[in-house]
């Protein structure tokens, strides 16, 4: 990595301490701010992490069970069979689930989960589950009614008093009103509404500013994968320097990166499966970018041979190397509930321990792609771009 010029700029405050900051090319580098606590749990300190800030605290399960799948585009979902599915990721130990207000049935689907849990679960089992909901409002002006307005109907369609975790997206930097937003959420936490206050999609910049302006969050979630690094450039030196974390999406591409995809060639008609999914269609564009789909397999091929290694499948060592980068907390697998099941790679999840030989033969690999952060932007600049 070249060498990083840092520039004299300011000192402001963070949860009421004073704290010095420099010019990390167009971000503030902050320079003496104690770390957010973000530990393993003794219980399982390979399943289970806990993310804190001050009086701040959630624990979840280091492997999310992302329901964007629940939106359209993947099949058909029936209401009973994936609350079903839920319950058996859940009695997996697969524990915290990931969704959004605009993922269609997504916060319906796991109300009627939680509410199940109440009933046939011991509270032991309903203590472990965590749903962390995300608001992606329109660019409006954030008053305090209309932020409160839009998470009760989160609350309401979870049948929860209290969000677990509220992770805000906010579509136009030109427009300061995030500031707003994230400010009346942090009102809604400190009133019991909300646990813990996070983002996704923010760009370093807008997170920095964030932190400037005093308002506590715990994570950012963003897109990070074996062909997606950039998130462990600029992004992850701010995290860990602040204590936030990350959690990641992507991290499987929406399935490429798997078995189903090796020694496949797509420019031949029908001798791949097909690209039938949003998502496969999305990380397709990003294989592109990356390097295209020669490069990409030779990224399946080294990671089938770990995976063969280790006795796993290349989805478990996808997620597992992503979980090993700084700052990451929880990597996200998306769940098509009642379509399809990844209980036992997700599981396998926890017990793989990747070598120095398997870190260094992908990182062989993956340094041969283009540098995604020149050719897109900083994280979560693909929503953005005009």
């Amino acid at each position: 990595m070249a060498e990083l010029l840092y520039q004299p700029f300011s000192s402001f405050s963070f949860n009421g301490m004073k704290l010095e900051s420099r010019r990390f090319g167009d971000v503030r580098k902050v320079t003496s701010l104690k770390p957010l606590q973000c530990v393993l749990t003794e219980e399982d300190n390979r399943r289970i992490v806990v993310v804190k800030n001050g009086k701040d605290s959630l624990d979840m399960c280091r492997v999310v069970n992302g329901m964007w799948q629940t939106s359209g585009g993947w099949g058909k979902i029936d209401r009973d069979n994936a609350v079903d599915a839920m319950l058996k990721y859940a009695d997996a130990g697969l524990t915290t689930f990931d969704m959004a207000d605009i993922y269609g049935p997504a916060e319906d689907l796991y109300g009627i989960f939680i509410n199940r849990l109440r009933r046939e679960r011991p509270p032991e089992v309903l203590d472990r589950v965590r749903g962390l909901t995300k608001w992606v409002p329109p660019p409006v002006k954030m008053t305090g009614s209309y932020v409160r307005q839009n998470i009760d109907i989160s609350r309401k369609r979870m049948d929860v008093s209290s969000l677990d975790m509220l992770q805000f997206h906010w579509w136009d930097y030109s427009n300061p009103g995030y500031l707003d937003a994230l400010k009346h959420l942090n009102d809604l936490k400190e009133e019991g509404k909300i646990k813990t206050v996070a983002l996704t999609n923010f760009d370093t910049e807008r997170l920095q500013i964030i932190l400037e302006n005093g308002i506590p969050v715990v994570s950012n979630q963003v897109q990070h994968s074996l062909v997606d690094m950039r998130p462990q450039q600029k992004m992850a030196e701010l995290c860990q320097l602040t204590g936030v974390k990350l959690i990641t999406y992507g991290t499987v591409m929406g399935g490429l990166l798997s078995e189903k995809f090796l020694d496949t060639n797509l420019s031949i008609p029908f001798s791949a499966p097909p690209l039938n999914t949003p998502s496969l269609q999305k990380y397709k564009r990003m294989v592109d970018a990356w390097g295209g789909w020669s490069l990409f397999q030779s990224l399946l091929r080294t990671l089938n041979k770990i995976a063969s290694k280790h006795g796993v499948s290349i989805p478990t060592v996808a997620v597992k190397y992503i979980l090993d980068q700084p700052a990451v907390a929880g990597s996200m697998i998306g769940v098509r509930l009642g379509l399809a099941e990844h209980i036992n790679d997700a599981n396998a999840v926890f017990s793989l321990v990747l070598d120095k030989e398997d870190m260094n033969s992908i990182q062989e690999v993956s340094k041969k792609g283009k540098d995604l952060l020149k050719v897109i932007g900083d994280c979560g600049d693909e929503y953005r771009r005009i």
